[in-house]
């Protein structure tokens, strides 16, 4: 007899057929994780290169992160999570690093947005033109880094700015003009001290019109007194960067300050990344681990069925005398043989995947651009590590039977299909099936992100347990759904006995639609109705007549303006930023961001312009250190109508407000409504972002900026939105796709292992026509059969978490749900149909 690995190379020479839907399926593995593990890594290895700080050798700033500490001891773990907005340091930490040995000098740099004053607003000034509505504002100090030098007058002192000269060409305006500018602190003239050419480290995050004040006076135009964005520290000739670094962090220990060197600086200049980084985490480690999970059971679940079709061989070699372990040897070989190369080649368009995810991300604002993917050889080899492992231990357990048992045994088992699984399957089928209806009950009592972490469990249990228990369900499901096909002619009836007698090649068909099914199902509808219901809740809390926006924030004085026009009953600013909210305990403990608006009024001023369902207290105690919170961050962090909500502003600092309202439209209006004065100083941009307007006119508005009604601003928030669609989307076609093609792949295989059968039913006398049929209803039964199951299981998991996050039951879109259907149907039609009139064609 040929030694075990002989017998794999014979078979997969002679049989490539029989393997070509193994390495599909291990390929595509592959291709997921290779793909996913790419993106985590990326997510950990982020970085933006020095632009602006490029010629300050070290930089010093706050810590932009907060973080959740579990654990203790050795099994401490801390989890950072990005501020909502840039945290300060003290102006007076720059005299500390500007004495360090070996530092020429420190700049305290400042970033803030200013606004070009109305035409017309004060006589004998000039109006700046700025793109966008708004100008990129520094502290002057940042010149001698930053390389802008004046090409006309002096640097600004109190009361004074710089121009870049576009912006003084366009403007006509020269040295000694007066120009209005609004800025957090209010409106001011300012006096033109000189024009200069921006440096290549201005423009370079910053491609509209530039202006610089004065270092002293440029933290209170900021909004924020006393504070700086971040220290810029350079150095003497010949003085080392570590070495300086090292000096300015003994000079600013204890402050809180954190000392950035090489590319580590670009994570000051940038914002972005550290919310890049959590996206990308998300995808390749959230949903790279879900995906790699699909990707392992449906692999193995190929693998398995592969070594069960050849079932009879494996008998007959123990018929022949090959003991069980060179049967276990000769499957091993096989998976040594097919794994590798499969995995080589899945790793090729997994890369592709990759890089084509990246790109969309980055084109939608979500990664910022100068961050780079990171390919390397880790990721890579996970992916055909784990495809091989996966291949080894399904085919060990497929084939540890038919190696086990005697040879008459395995003949005959070769022959009629076992009805009964293995008792450690079922048990763990069980529990898994059990798993999930508790983890159900806890998403049906929970809210908001505690709804939806249980509900992903969900999910994964009931797949888990379809998976295990598949030959049971398949025979249930042969059953149930073979019942109408009796009256539907012989060709249905043979379907339907065919399905009941081969329950474990029934499964195989359909846990790979159920999976596809289940998790597009969760994913796309679980976008659907968390959209649906915030757009309800938005269009029936905005009772205002007009809504004024301007993305680069409105006018300074506004709402002043707007109060005055004729006809307004009522006006109200907001402005929309995030806190975090700390939630859960023990093991379990998190930040929430929480949507949050500042309201510029009382809250019976905004009970006229919002309707936001208040459930308990009132909106009439709004105001400094007391806010209004949405049901949901309610219950999350077990917190009600008195209590003190400990949290996070934007900018990290700790407040604990007291609550004074709980309210029900928090989805679509905002989590948390605060007083906009216990905002300040804590947010880069100080201009309101909305302005809700009872009475008047919209005419008599268009000087503020956009206007519209709820209608309107409904429509342009879901627009909004649109990110989140798509990645939800992206995610379900990626799990979808790769589903639907292992479906597809199983189906085939499955009608090709079959062609001896389908041969005998030739023989017998039936037609091709009656043939085709009967495998028609075949995979008719399958495919619904799969869609049911997963869509049971999609509903298991969206209507508790549904019920804890919006309130309401989840929405899916009859036209989008019945093209699921119709894929899945039309899929299963065309894998069962074709191969098999390609194989009877062959025999006819």
């Amino acid at each position: 007899m040929r030694r075990p690995n002989g017998l794999a190379r014979e078979a997969v020479r002679f049989k490539p057929a029989s393997f070509a839907g193994t390495f599909l399926a291990l390929l595509m593995s592959a291709l997921i994780v290779a793909a996913c593990g790419i993106l985590l890594e990326t997510s950990l290895r982020a970085s933006v290169p020095a632009q602006r700080y490029a010629n300050a050798p070290v930089v010093a700033a706050a810590d932009q992160y907060e973080y959740v500490v579990t654990g203790s001891g050795e099994d401490e773990e801390r989890e950072a999570v990005p501020l909502p907005d840039t945290a300060r340091l003290d102006t007076g930490l720059t005299a500390r690093a500007a004495e360090v040995p070996g530092a020429a000098g420190a700049v305290a740099d400042f970033t803030f947005p200013v606004r070009p004053a109305p035409d017309g607003a004060a006589p004998a000034t000039r109006g700046l033109p700025a793109e966008g509505g708004a100008l990129t504002a520094h502290g002057w100090g940042a010149h001698v880094f930053t390389g802008t030098e004046l090409t006309d007058g002096s640097a600004p002192g109190a009361g004074e700015v710089v121009l870049d000269a576009g912006t003084a060409r366009a403007a006509k305006a020269a040295v000694g003009d007066t120009v209005l500018l609004q800025t957090a602190s209010g409106q001011h003239d300012f006096r033109v001290a000189g024009v200069a050419r921006a440096g290549a480290a201005d423009i370079a995050r910053t491609a509209g019109a530039l202006v610089w004040f004065a270092d002293s006076q440029a933290p209170e135009l900021a909004g924020h007194p006393g504070k700086a964005d971040a220290i810029a520290v350079l150095a003497e000739d010949g003085t080392d960067a570590d070495a300086l670094a090292d000096a300015v962090r003994k000079a600013l220990a204890g402050s809180g300050a954190e000392v950035h060197t090489g590319d580590d600086r670009g994570v000051v200049e940038d914002p972005g990344l550290g919310y890049a980084k959590v996206t990308l985490f998300g995808i390749g480690g959230s949903f790279g681990g879900i995906a790699a999970i699909v990707a392992v059971l449906t692999a193995a679940g190929t693998v398995a069925l592969s070594v069960s079709q050849r079932a009879r061989e494996f008998a007959l070699l123990r018929a022949v005398g090959a003991t069980p372990r060179q049967v276990r040897r000769a499957v091993a070989s096989e998976a040594l043989l097919i794994a590798p190369l499969a995995g080589i080649l899945g790793c090729l368009p997994g890369m592709g995947l990759a890089h084509w995810w990246f790109g969309e991300l980055k084109d939608r604002g979500a990664v910022p651009h100068a961050v780079d993917l990171h390919v390397s050889a880790l990721p890579l080899l996970a992916a055909v590590v784990v495809g091989l492992l996966t291949a080894l231990a399904a085919g060990w357990a497929a084939g540890r039977r038919p190696a086990r048992i005697k040879p008459g045994q395995a003949l005959a088992e070769a022959s009629v299909e076992r009805l009964r699984p293995g008792l450690i399957r079922t048990t763990l089928g069980i529990a898994a099936l059990v798993g999930g209806g508790v983890l159900t009950g806890v998403s049906a009592s929970s809210a908001g992100d505690d709804a939806a972490g249980a509900a992903l469990g969900v999910v994964m249990l009931f797949m888990l347990a379809v998976a295990l228990l598949g030959p049971l369900v398949a025979r249930l499901s042969a059953g149930v759904f073979g019942l109408p096909l009796r009256g539907a002619g012989p060709a249905a009836q043979l379907a339907a006995a065919n399905s009941r007698t081969n329950a474990r090649r029934l499964a195989s068909a359909i846990t790979p639609i159920v999976l596809a099914m289940a998790f597009a199902s969760t994913l796309v509808f679980m976008h659907t109705s968390e959209s649906r219901a915030a757009d309800r809740q938005l269009r029936a809390g905005i009772t205002a007549d007009h809504v004024v926006t301007d993305p680069a924030g409105l006018p300074v004085g506004a709402v002043a303006q707007a109060a005055r026009a004729p006809g307004v009953d009522t006006a109200v600013g907001l402005l929309n930023t995030q806190v975090l909210v700390p939630i859960g305990s023990g093991e379990f403990k998190s930040l929430q961001g929480a949507a949050t608006q500042g309201v510029s009024g009382s809250g019976a001023e905004l009970a006229k312009v919002q309707d936001l369902d208040v459930r308990e207290g009132s909106l009439d105690r709004l105001g400094q250190d007391r806010i209004a919170i949405d049901r949901t961050l309610a219950h999350s962090a077990d917190v009600g109508v008195g209590d003190r909500l400990p949290l996070h502003l934007p900018d990290g600092t700790k407040a604990r407000p007291e609550v004074v309202a709980v309210y029900g439209r928090g989805l679509g209006l905002a989590t948390v409504t605060m007083d906009r004065a216990f905002l300040a100083g804590h947010v880069t941009s100080g201009f309101d972002s909305t302005l809700l307007v009872s009475g008047g006119s919209a005419k008599s508005l268009t000087a503020l900026g956009q206007v519209t009604d709820a209608t309107g601003y409904a429509t342009e928030k879901s627009l909004d939105a649109e990110l989140g669609a798509w990645m939800n989307n992206t995610m379900a076609s990626v799990l979808g796709g790769f589903a639907a093609i292992a479906a597809v792949n199983t189906l085939v295989m499955t009608v090709l292992d079959r062609r001896r059968e389908l041969g005998v039913l030739r023989l017998v006398g039936t037609t091709r026509r009656q043939v085709l049929t009967m495998l028609g209803w075949e995979s008719l039964l399958v495919s619904a059969a799969g869609l049911v199951i997963g869509s049971a299981i999609a509903a298991a998991t969206l209507i508790p978490m549904m019920r804890g996050v919006t309130g309401q039951a989840p929405y899916a879109p009859p036209l989008l749900y019945g093209s699921f259907a119709v894929a899945g149907v039309g899929l299963a039609l065309l894998a069962v149909t074709l191969p098999a009139a390609a194989a009877l064609r062959r025999r006819t």
